[in-house]
C-alpha cells in the first residue's frame, strides 16, 4: 500500500479511468494538482481561456467518444464560471466529471477568499456532487464519481476538493467493484414488457419510431436501424437524436417538433403507434400536449424511470438501456413463430403512401431565387456536400442551429453536437475543440451565428495554442436571429435589442488570433470559401454574409399543435 498526496491520488485515479485529456484553468486552490499534472505526460491538460469553455470542451469530447469528459476548475469564480457548461451537460445527459478547487476545510463557511458553495449551487444541475471532507474519502469518491457519471442515465458529476485534501497524504487502495445501495439503475428490459411492445407493433398500421438522444448515448443506432428496416417503420428523430438513424435513408423523415419537417410532424400526429426510444417528450417536440399524437398508443423505452409518463402518458413503459431493449425486441421478432415480417411490411403500405404525399407536397425548401444573396440553408447544404456528410458538426444556439439540423443530413451517431436542452449560446466552438482533440482525423465544423460565436470566441486562442484546426462557419445576419424571427412574426417587427450592427470584422479577428479568416458576400463565393477552409491546415473562421431576415421554417408557434406549422 502506497502513501500518496491528494494530488498524486487524483492524477493516478484519472489514469486508472483511462483519461488522456482534461480541460481546465488554474488557480490557487488547485495549484498543487496542476503541479502534479506537469509530471504526468500520459494526461494532456488543455488550457482554455474561460472556465465555461473547459466544461463545454470536455462535453464535446464525451459526446464524440462516449467516454467521460473531465474539466478542472479552481475555486470561487472559476467554479461558478463552469456552471453553465455543467447545466448544459446535465440537460443533455452527458457524462462528465468536474473537479473544482475549494478553500481549506477549516475555512469553509467563513467567507474565505474565493470561497463559494459550489456543491449547493450545482445540486440542481448535476447528476450528483460531492464535497470531499476527509482525505481517506478522496480516492473512493473520485472512483464513484466516474461510475455515477457513465452508468444509468449519464450526466455530470462534480467533486469539490478543499486545498488541504489535495495536499494531504493517504493510502492508494486497490480498485474493487463499486456497489452503491442507493444507486442501482435498471439496464436490462423486462421480457414481459418487451413481448407486449412487440405485439402492439404487430397490430399497428401507422407506426412511427421516435428516436432521441438516449439512443445515441446507449450506442443503439444499429438496433434502431435493424428494427426500422426489418419492419418498414418510418423514423423521426429529435434534435439530440440526429444521426441515430441515417438521415439519407428512405425511412427517415428527419427531425420533428417546433422546427421539424412537415412530414415528421404530420406522421406523429396521425400515427396509431409511437415507439419512443431514449426521448423525453419535451415541449419543443410535443407542442400543445392535448393535441400531441391523439390517436396513438405509446411505447416508451428509457433508462430513466422518472422520464417515463412525466410529460405524456404512455401505454407500455420499458425501463431499460435503449440498446438492450431494442436488441431484445429484434430478437423477439426473429424468434416468434407467428410473426411474418412480410405481413408486417404489407400492413404499412397505405401509411407509406400517405407519408410520401406529405413529403412531396411539403419538402424542406427555401427561396433560391434571390440571385447572389447567400441563403444560410445553401451554406449548410454546401458544407454537407463538400464534406461528404462525414464531418462532425457542432453548433451554437439559434437559427443556424436549426438550419444545421434541417439541411446537414447526419448518417452516423455522435456527429452532431449541440446544446439541446439548455440552449446554450457559446457552446459550439469549445465543443468543437474538444471533439477535434478526441478525433483528430475527423473534420470538425462549428456552425455558428454572429451573436453566439462571440460568447466564447476567445477559444480561438485555445485552438491555435494546441494546433487544433477546427473550422467555424458563421452565418452572419447581424441579428440575434431566432429572437428576431419571433419579433417579426409575433411582435410586428419591433426588433427590440436584437440588431447587432456593431460587430468585429471576423476575418481580421481570426488573423489576430493566428487563425485564417475567409469571407463570402455572395452565393458564387460560398463553395470556394468552404473548399479553401477544408484544405487549410489551421483553425479557419468563415464569415458568410447571409440574407438578414431569413427565417427558419417550418415553425410551430408557441402554444400551437405540431400540425399548425408555419411554412415558407
Amino acid at each position: 500500500m502506497t502513501k500518496l498526496t491528494g494530488a498524486q491520488t487524483i492524477v493516478k485515479c484519472l489514469k486508472e479511468e483511462g483519461v488522456k485529456i482534461i480541460f481546465g484553468y488554474p488557480g490557487g486552490a488547485v495549484i498543487d494538482l496542476y503541479d502534479e499534472l506537469i509530471h504526468s505526460p500520459d494526461i494532456e491538460h488543455i488550457l482554455v481561456r474561460h472556465e465555461q469553455a473547459a466544461v463545454h470542451a470536455a462535453d464535446g469530447l464525451a459526446r464524440v467518444t462516449g467516454e467521460v469528459g473531465v474539466a478542472l476548475l479552481t475555486s470561487g469564480p472559476g467554479a461558478t464560471n463552469g456552471v453553465t457548461g455543467i447545466a448544459t451537460a446535465h440537460m443533455d445527459s452527458i457524462p462528465l466529471v468536474i473537479l473544482t478547487g475549494q478553500v481549506p476545510t477549516p475555512l469553509i463557511g467563513n467567507d474565505a477568499f474565493q470561497e463559494v458553495d459550489i456543491v449547493g449551487i450545482t445540486r440542481p444541475c448535476t447528476k450528483h456532487n460531492y464535497l470531499v471532507s476527509n482525505h481517506d474519502d478522496l480516492l473512493p469518491t473520485i472512483r464513484e464519481a466516474f461510475h455515477v457519471a457513465k452508468t444509468g442515465r449519464p450526466g455530470p458529476v462534480l467533486v469539490d476538493l478543499p486545498k488541504d485534501i489535495i495536499k494531504a497524504p493517504s493510502d492508494y487502495l486497490e480498485r474493487t467493484p463499486i456497489h452503491m445501495h442507493n444507486y442501482q439503475p435498471t439496464c436490462e428490459p423486462h421480457p414481459g414488457q418487451v413481448s407486449k411492445a412487440c405485439r402492439m407493433i404487430m397490430e399497428a398500421r401507422k407506426p412511427v419510431l421516435y428516436v432521441g438522444g438516449g439512443a445515441i448515448l446507449s450506442n443503439a443506432n444499429k438496433e434502431v436501424y435493424k428494427l426500422a428496416t426489418k419492419l418498414d417503420i418510418p423514423v423521426t428523430m429529435t434534435l439530440m437524436g440526429l444521426g441515430a438513424f441515417p438521415g439519407t435513408h428512405e425511412l427517415s423523415m428527419g427531425m420533428l417538433g417546433m422546427h421539424g419537417t412537415f412530414t415528421a410532424n404530420m406522421a406523429v400526429a396521425k400515427s396509431d403507434l409511437l415507439i419512443s426510444v431514449g426521448a423525453r417528450f419535451d415541449d419543443r417536440v410535443t407542442g400543445t400536449l392535448e393535441t400531441f399524437a391523439p390517436d396513438a398508443k405509446i411505447i416508451h423505452i428509457d433508462i430513466d424511470p422518472t422520464s417515463i409518463s412525466k410529460n405524456v402518458e404512455v401505454d407500455i413503459p420499458i425501463v431499460s438501456d435503449c440498446k438492450l431493449a431494442l436488441a431484445a425486441m429484434n430478437e423477439w421478432f426473429e424468434n416468434e413463430k407467428d410473426v411474418s415480417v412480410k405481413d408486417e411490411k404489407n400492413r404499412h403500405l397505405d401509411w407509406f403512401t400517405q407519408i410520401k404525399e406529405w413529403t412531396d407536397k411539403h419538402p424542406l425548401v427555401y427561396d433560391t431565387n434571390d440571385g447572389e444573396t447567400i441563403k444560410p440553408q445553401y451554406v449548410v447544404e454546401m458544407l454537407d456536400k463538400l464534406t461528404g456528410g462525414e464531418a462532425i458538426i457542432t453548433t451554437e444556439v439559434g437559427q443556424h442551429q436549426m438550419w444545421a439540423a434541417q439541411f446537414y443530413r447526419f448518417n452516423e451517431p455522435r456527429h452532431f453536437l449541440t446544446s439541446g436542452g439548455l440552449g446554450t449560446m457559446g457552446y459550439g466552438l469549445p465543443a468543437a475543440i474538444g471533439a477535434k482533440m478526441a478525433m483528430p482525423h475527423k473534420t470538425v465544423i462549428d456552425i455558428a451565428g454572429d451573436g453566439s460565436i462571440q460568447m466564447n470566441i476567445q477559444e480561438l486562442a485555445t485552438a491555435r495554442q494546441y494546433n487544433t484546426p477546427v473550422k467555424v462557419a458563421i452565418l452572419n445576419n447581424q441579428f440575434l436571429g431566432m429572437v428576431r424571427q419571433w419579433q417579426e412574426l409575433f411582435y410586428d417587427k419591433r426588433y427590440a435589442s436584437t440588431s447587432m450592427d456593431v460587430a468585429p470584422d471576423f476575418v481580421d479577428l481570426a488573423f489576430a488570433y493566428g487563425a485564417v479568416g475567409l469571407r463570402a458576400t455572395k452565393k458564387s463565393e460560398v463553395e470556394d470559401v468552404i473548399k479553401e477552409a477544408l484544405a487549410t491546415d489551421n483553425t479557419v473562421l468563415m464569415d458568410f454574409k447571409i440574407s438578414r431576415e431569413e427565417g427558419v421554417y417550418p415553425m410551430v408557434p408557441a402554444g400551437k399543435s405540431t400540425t399548425e406549422m408555419l411554412l415558407v
